[in-house]
């Protein structure tokens, strides 16, 4: 079994910074991707950022330039440095990870909540 322990969330206010950590454990063999995805009340799960094993990164319009994601492949661990924070921000924090094992598979943390006020 695969788990994701985050951390990092807090209560910041706009303009500052804050730091996600995702770290994984468990049977790891081969990882596809990792990334980080958020939801905010309301609306639908969207993804933030995708780091893939070669260390391609994509991420989404509204965080561009803004937030940075990277990876430790010896912790298994996936960061997401955001900085310039905005209110829009707020949302809980979602890591997630695509492993290779006998076939394709996902996993998902628990969540950390970022909360941005004015």
């Amino acid at each position: 079994q695969v788990q994701l322990v985050e951390s990092g969330g807090a209560l910041v206010q706009a303009g500052e910074s804050l730091r996600l950590s995702c770290a994984a454990s468990g049977r790891i063999f081969s990882i596809i991707n990792m990334g980080w995805y958020r939801q905010a009340p309301g609306n639908e799960r969207e993804r933030v950022a995708v780091i893939t094993s070669s260390g391609i990164t994509t991420y989404a319009d509204s965080v561009k330039d803004r937030f940075t994601i990277s990876k430790d492949n010896v912790k298994n661990t996936v960061y997401l440095q955001m900085n310039s924070l905005k209110p829009e921000d707020t949302a809980v924090y979602y890591c997630h990870l695509v492993l290779r094992e006998v076939v394709i598979r996902d996993y998902w943390g628990q969540g950390t909540q970022v909360t941005v006020s004015l």
